[in-house]
């Protein structure tokens, strides 16, 4: 099917309720072009005249861009299932979601942002905070037996409400970058991580975005559907509303870690 008729057919899915009727794994596999050439974040094409911005070899920034993705583009939920929307993604990030439940939206990039500290052995950075303003933090040298398990905690407790109080607002949306959130806490809400950033000569920025969502499933980076001429990278113009597949930002919705 065409992808502008299945575009059509995305209902507006939120991270607190789903419709879920999984094909088979076997079927979506086999279709043409589910195939993904790009073997990390920083490998996705630009469009002509953009240049990825610099950032620091050991900032969170540089770390995401050599994430590596997946050679499928089908997305799985946690129970091996594929998602019921399959045209949303752009790639699939080879993060693992694990075999429970609690992966999802603001979940998944908690763990990116853990697995980066952890990684720099920033263990004093590694918190997260709950609606009853409890912190969870890790100890530090904690194995990696007892991170996953700390991940599993932060899951269960934190999520798209709790970490829109911890984070940080933009207010220039034009000083977007990579690392920052597009967040809107609540139920329903949901949030998705920018991962990597450009600009061209003018000065015209683009961003890429990525997102679990619910149920728990694989991270995927997401496709623009606003912009076949841009897709899978989002401009930073000055539209009110950024609509990504299945939900809609307002530009106040930024933000950034502390």
């Amino acid at each position: 099917m065409p992808m502008h008729c299945l575009l059509l057919m995305i209902l507006l899915y939120t991270c607190n309720s789903f419709t879920h009727e999984p094909s088979e794994p076997d079927t979506i596999n086999k279709e043409a072009g589910n195939s993904n050439p790009y073997v990390t974040i920083n490998a996705i094409p630009l469009p002509p005249g953009f240049t990825r911005i610099n950032v620091p070899n050991t900032s969170f920034a540089a770390w995401l861009r050599q994430l590596p993705l997946k050679k499928n583009k089908t997305v799985f939920t946690f129970n091996g299932r594929p998602k019921a929307n399959q045209a949303a993604q752009f790639a699939v990030i080879d993060v693992s979601v694990g075999d429970k439940d609690l992966q999802q939206c603001a979940d998944a990039i908690m763990r990116l942002r853990a697995e980066y500290l952890y990684e720099q052995k920033k263990y004093a950075a590694i918190d997260f905070i709950d609606n009853s303003h409890t912190h969870y933090r890790l100890a530090a040298g904690a194995s990696r037996a007892v991170f996953d398990q700390y991940l599993n905690n932060v899951f269960a407790r934190c999520g798209t409400a709790s970490l829109e109080k911890q984070l940080l607002g933009v207010s220039d949306f034009m000083q977007i970058a990579s690392g920052d959130i597009l967040i809107k806490g609540g139920s329903p809400g949901h949030a998705m991580l920018v991962m990597d950033v450009a600009a061209d000569g003018s000065g015209k920025k683009i961003y890429l975005l990525a997102q679990s969502y619910m149920p728990a499933q694989d991270m995927h980076v997401v496709i623009n559907p606003a912009s076949s001429a841009y897709s899978p990278w989002y401009e930073a113009g000055n539209h009110g509303l950024i609509e990504t597949p299945e939900w809609v930002f307002k530009k106040t919705n930024l933000k950034k870690w502390p």
